[in-house]
């Protein structure tokens, strides 16, 4: 009876699977026809506000028991695979492969498109004006260590715009061919063993620390016969086929990295998305000059959700502020204040308005 049940119940997932099939072509076909489109028109496939409605449409549709979260993971895949049908899309993000910055941007962009690793944060910024990449990904702030300083001087300096961010959190494996009873000698970035110290005093309390210049190279460098092990995120041990021997080792389980996704142009705003704007203004030397500037936003009751400082660089003691708020561009309230701090300021550039998502 029972090997009865069994077989009938996988001649039912068989014919869900056919079905599942048949209306993800169909899924996909719509897709390319709006792609087409989009192309005669010179719009961009990539809408991460169009997402952000179909993400959210899922889970109102969803019943259960599937999470939103599993749902929203193969859904990426479906929208990666549509828009990869529609254009070569090319993604620069800071490298090397395998680093956290390209776990973000496969977790926005899905893996079926094309990724390119670049060395350093400006590298990104140039292969994205240069037409070499569509979009480039990096590191903004991290919850616990702060923001990424040259990630913020770039955004100043380039004419490129953010159309997407991303929210990661931080978890941390220990990689090996070696069980932890012989591991020796512990290879990672300096602010990945320090973000491990308490777990690795506590369980391999006489292994040597040793820096590497990324994560993914650490784990790129243990070899089948050594008892060298690394600390890094999962995709790095997927990519180079090195078993977890422990998972989820950060002394913070708190810790998330934003990420900015960064592009030539704008995207359209998009009704019942709620948007977040960036800026960044530079002051006049006078008292109140940073009160008189955040009063543009109180005054609209525009709510500030960063305000971060940073050296101009142009001169000692001057500063360039970046403030992000909830918004789009295009929202009356939000021209009134970009017009007023125009007038105040010696520098207000738009950086971009995007999604806000959920962190």
């Amino acid at each position: 009876m029972k090997n009865t049940n069994l077989e009938s119940l996988r001649d039912e997932i068989d014919g869900v699977d056919s079905q599942i099939v048949g209306l993800l072509n169909q899924r996909v076909q719509a897709a390319a026809k709006i792609g087409r489109i989009k192309d005669e028109l010179g719009v961009d496939p990539y809408d991460p506000a169009r997402e952000e409605q179909v993400f959210e449409k899922l889970e109102n549709l969803n019943l259960g028991p599937l999470t939103k979260d599993s749902l929203q993971v193969i859904y990426r895949e479906v929208i990666s695979a549509s828009i990869a049908l529609e254009k070569k899309l090319i993604i620069g993000y800071l490298g090397p492969e395998a680093t956290y910055t390209h776990q973000a941007a496969v977790n926005n962009f899905g893996s079926t498109l094309e990724y390119h690793p670049l060395p350093d944060i400006p590298d990104v910024f140039q292969a994205v004006e240069a037409g070499e990449c569509d979009y480039g990904v990096v590191p903004i702030e991290n919850s616990t260590e702060g923001a990424v300083n040259r990630s913020l001087d770039l955004l100043v300096e380039s004419d490129l715009t953010i159309v997407a961010q991303v929210y990661l959190k931080v978890e941390h494996s220990l990689f090996s061919f070696s069980p932890l009873e012989e591991i020796v000698e512990v290879r990672s970035k300096d602010q990945a063993l320090a973000q491990c110290s308490d777990w690795l005093r506590r369980n391999l309390p006489n292994a040597r620390l040793v820096p590497y210049s990324s994560t993914a190279e650490a784990v790129r460098s243990l070899s089948l016969d050594s008892s060298i092990a690394a600390i890094a995120g999962n995709l790095a041990g997927r990519i180079y086929t090195v078993p977890s021997q422990a998972e989820g080792i950060q002394d913070r389980k708190n810790n998330v990295t934003r990420f900015l996704v960064v592009a030539r142009k704008p995207l359209p705003q998009r009704d019942e998305v709620k948007y977040r704007t960036s800026l960044v203004l530079s002051l006049p030397d006078q008292i109140g000059a940073l009160q008189n500037a955040l009063k543009s936003f109180s005054d609209r009751e525009l709510n500030l959700c960063k305000i971060e400082s940073r050296p101009s660089r142009l001169k000692r003691w001057d500063y360039y502020f970046f403030v992000d708020f909830i918004g789009h561009r295009e929202d009356k309230k939000v021209k009134e204040v970009m017009d007023e701090l125009e007038k105040a300021c010696p520098l207000m550039k738009f950086l971009g308005s995007y999604p806000e998502g959920s962190s």
